[in-house]
């Protein structure tokens, strides 16, 4: 007896998935087939060339380049391990990284903490409240080399800074030209530009708290501090975690502040007097561009990545720890809440 074939099963593709029934290839005649993600592949490409030319490239070579001692003409000679030991013995290295840290310190948890103060006062009933986000946002988008050629015009001893304590009847305080007030400068200039930003991602964040949760704190007879510290922190944490972390890779990079405040005839290679200005990025440039030590540069960038890697690892766990005690007490607002509504 004559089988005669389901003209449905014609077009099937056998056990192995590869031809149909006729012996034409699947892949080829499949609707679309690979040819359909052709399109959307040669349209994503630009990107993934322009990053492995200006992006992968730049790094895997620097890493190469960290092994060799170069001068950017000349031929490379391999050196090894060598570069890392000479940055490690290197005294001006260490200074820029204590430097470094401490101008961290001193612009990060400040800035931090007013952001997140300002975030709160934008998140209440405030007329022009579209005004106050652009002004806040400026400094961030505003060159920050002609911002400080200003601060280091209100920062000189003559400078308004000074003529302000003057009229307090406070001496004149050397800003560019003592350990501390070099530090203390750069600082103001890192949280004059970083504020807005920051407060516009913490504005953002309280936007997302349920309105009720306010009202619970309301009704349980909390101030304005206590609400902030008892209700909104431990529910922005994922946001101040956000900030907390690229703050930290901010800070640890700063060099234009650094390399304009103290222009000299050596083209700002210094960082101020007795290189308290001296920060890890401005003592790369000078190895690296002003001495054409590029291996040694590059040793020193990859070192750097260490720093900001672990001292991340570390403030995002420190700020990012167990919050069950925070969302403990705010259940406990929302409990005593609904149970006086229910009076």
């Amino acid at each position: 007896m004559t089988t005669v074939a389901d003209p449905a099963d014609a077009g099937a593709p056998t056990a192995d998935g590869r031809q149909r029934a006729d012996g034409r290839d699947v892949r080829a005649t499949a609707p679309g087939g690979r040819r359909r993600h052709v399109g959307p592949l040669l349209a994503i490409s630009p990107f993934y060339v322009l990053f492995a030319v200006f992006g992968a490239f730049p790094v895997v070579f620097s890493l190469y380049l960290s092994f060799q001692d170069w001068d950017g003409i000349g031929d490379m000679r391999f050196v090894g391990l060598k570069q890392y030991g000479w940055l490690l013995e290197d005294s001006v290295f260490w200074h820029s990284v204590l430097n470094t840290f401490e101008i961290w310190f001193l612009s990060t948890v400040p800035m931090l903490f007013l952001a997140l103060v300002l975030a709160f006062l934008l998140h209440s009933q405030v007329r022009f409240t579209g005004a106050y986000r652009v002004a806040y946002f400026i400094p961030n988008v505003t060159s920050m080399v002609a911002m400080t050629v200003v601060f280091g015009s209100v920062f000189a001893q003559t400078g308004l800074a000074n003529s302000a304590l003057r009229l307090v009847g406070v001496d004149g305080v050397g800003w560019l030209s003592s350990e501390w007030g070099i530090k203390l400068s750069l600082s103001i200039m890192i949280i004059w530009r970083w504020v807005g930003y920051n407060a516009l991602i913490f504005l953002a964040g309280l936007q997302a708290i349920p309105t009720e949760h306010f009202e619970a704190a309301r009704v349980d007879g909390a101030n304005s501090w206590q609400t902030l510290f008892r209700v909104v922190l431990p529910q922005l944490r994922p946001v101040v975690v956000f900030a907390a972390v690229t703050s930290t890779i901010n800070g640890l990079q700063i060099f234009t502040e650094s390399q304009v405040l103290f222009q000299s005839g050596d083209v700002g290679t210094t960082g101020g007097p007795g290189q308290e200005g001296m920060t890890i990025v401005l003592y790369l440039w000078q190895k690296a561009f002003k001495e054409h030590q590029f291996g040694y540069g590059a040793a020193m960038g990859w070192l750097l990545f260490a720093i900001i890697a672990v001292f991340t690892l570390i403030n995002w766990r420190l700020v990012s720890g167990s919050d069950s005690e925070d969302r403990s007490g705010l259940a406990r607002l929302l409990r005593r809440k609904g149970a006086r509504n229910g009076r």
